[in-house]
């Protein structure tokens, strides 16, 4: 069963969209694999005290996406296969380094120093 304890909320971004992208994510990093169970929307739905409707969101636009199958009154599970972790892995590194190269430049600086921080930073991460 996937696991949305490490979800937080937060301003910004839509809920259904920080769902969605907190199950990529974990699809990326592993943690959401091929197979795995989604709680129900309406037991999802109380974990995270927001509307159903916005779960049923979520579940729709991860179907979409060809990430999740359900069908009417079954469970949901992630489907996955390692192109797909591909793909969403290009996609969020592209999306997250977007946004930090715009707030990086807006504060003036170039890309020589923000590649030598990055540098210093990716040695400091574990």
């Amino acid at each position: 069963m996937v696991n949305f304890s490490g979800l937080t909320l937060t301003e910004g971004p839509p809920i259904y969209l920080q769902i969605t992208t907190y199950v990529k994510r974990g699809m990326v990093g592993g943690t959401i694999c091929h197979g795995d169970e989604l709680p129900s929307r309406r037991v999802l739905s109380v974990q995270l005290g927001v509307n159903p409707n916005t779960i049923q969101k979520a579940y729709r636009l991860l179907e979409e996406n060809g990430l999740l199958t359900s069908h009417a009154g079954s469970k949901s599970y992630i489907q996955t296969t390692p192109q797909t972790i591909a793909t969403l892995r290009q996609e969020l590194l592209e999306a997250e380094l977007s946004a930090m190269v715009s707030a990086v430049k807006a504060m003036g600086t170039t890309k020589e120093e923000a590649l030598t921080l990055l540098s210093n930073l990716w040695e400091e991460t574990l």
